[in-house]
């Protein structure tokens, strides 16, 4: 099984925290979006003999997109790919493109699960982080998408300069209160050369404090287990049998074909990604040409990504499959690093019904996990 994840460059506003690609022009729009099915055209080999499960539409914002145009995306990944009977087809949205017509339209087309990026409900901190919706408009676009989707996903963002313990409690039931059964939740983090960290530079914006973050991460957790939620990601709680597809397939090394400018894509022996930029992005695809780069994956590196994947999910790292795919060596090293975490209470082995051992993040080890896991790396 395999996904494809498709990549729309375009956003009505820059949030401030935002490192990924995209413009704010949506001139080129047609040219894009043809370039994209052309991407689809060009690289229809390289799932052979892999059934496409998910197809996944981020950015971005992909609701800048109308139906039709998404409608025509879909049809390309079917004219191209082998698709299974009922495939997870998500869109990114934000609330702000969600009106009931779109959500109507978008509720009688192959869209079958919507991923809704409010990160709050509380007007300061939408116009801290420039969102382009305020919370009014949050609440209206989820109570008309849950009368006509049953699987949707609300991102949140917590460790918000100024945002108190008793808000995010706040921000937390207000989202639970529509019956969203999937909630995706990260840490505001002050990416390079974004203009957060301008704003915190000259001091217009207060910096994000780490050990309010770490606090408002453990009410995540503790308020999302309440309500019947399964942390199966750090990231990532999900009700049973909501678990996002295409999110669990990158955890579990499952291969992935991305299109679009900036996309990554994942074979199971090498990764590869296009060029972050639209027009050189359009201008290549005309030329029948990938703007591809191209990196094979070594022993240690496969190893490396998949301690740090494993590390972030319940599913853990498989003793069993570390030894057999990596040998003793790697399998001894990672016992011998992983020592002084599982004295700390940060990590633990626990042995599955059918006698598979594995390594899991404790709940105490979580918020700390990819430091954790860094140092389990093997060196190159």
């Amino acid at each position: 099984m395999s996904g494809i994840y498709i990549h729309i460059p375009f956003c009505k506003q820059a949030c401030f925290y935002c490192d990924f690609h995209f413009s704010t022009s949506l001139k080129k729009k047609e040219e894009m979006i043809s370039s994209l099915v052309k991407e689809i055209e060009i690289r229809k080999d390289e799932l052979e003999n892999k059934i496409v499960e998910t197809i996944y539409f981020g950015g971005g914002t992909p609701s800048v997109l109308n139906t039709g145009e998404i409608q025509f995306l879909i049809a390309a990944v079917y004219d191209n790919f082998e698709v299974v009977e009922t495939p997870e087809i998500t869109l990114e949205a934000n609330p702000d493109d969600l009106s009931e017509e779109k959500i109507v339209a978008l509720s009688k087309s192959p869209i079958n699960r919507l991923s809704i990026g409010v990160q709050s409900f509380f007007e300061k901190d939408l116009k801290l982080m420039n969102r382009a919706h305020n919370a009014e408009e949050a609440k209206n676009c989820l109570q008309i998408a849950s009368q006509y989707f049953t699987n949707i996903s609300v991102d949140l963002i917590y460790g918000i300069p100024n945002c108190t313990n008793e808000e995010w409690r706040e921000n937390i039931k207000t989202a639970l209160s529509f019956g969203i059964p999937h909630i995706s939740s990260y840490a505001l983090t002050v990416e390079p050369k974004t203009a957060l960290e301008t704003l915190i530079a000259k001091g217009k914006i207060k910096n994000v404090d780490e050990e309010k973050a770490q606090e408002q991460f453990y009410i995540l957790i503790s308020a999302l287990e309440k309500a019947g939620f399964i942390n199966y990601e750090l990231s990532n709680f999900g009700e049973e049998n909501f678990f996002s597809k295409n999110n669990s397939s990158y955890w579990l090394g499952k291969s992935y074909l991305g299109i679009g400018p900036s996309a990554h894509s994942f074979d199971g022996k090498q990764r590869s990604w296009n060029v972050r930029n639209n027009t050189k992005y359009i201008k290549s695809i005309q030329e029948d040409k990938l703007p591809i780069e191209r990196e094979i994956l070594s022993k240690t590196d496969t190893y490396n990504e998949y301690i740090m994947t494993g590390l972030r999910t319940i599913w853990g790292v498989s003793l069993n499959k570390i030894k057999s795919d990596f040998g003793e060596k790697y399998l001894n090293y990672l016992k011998n690093q992983s020592k002084k975490y599982i004295k700390q209470e940060l990590l633990e082995i626990t042995e599955t019904t059918n006698g598979i051992k594995k390594l899991t993040t404790t709940k105490k080890g979580k918020f700390l996990v990819d430091g954790i896991a860094s140092d389990l790396f093997m060196l190159n």
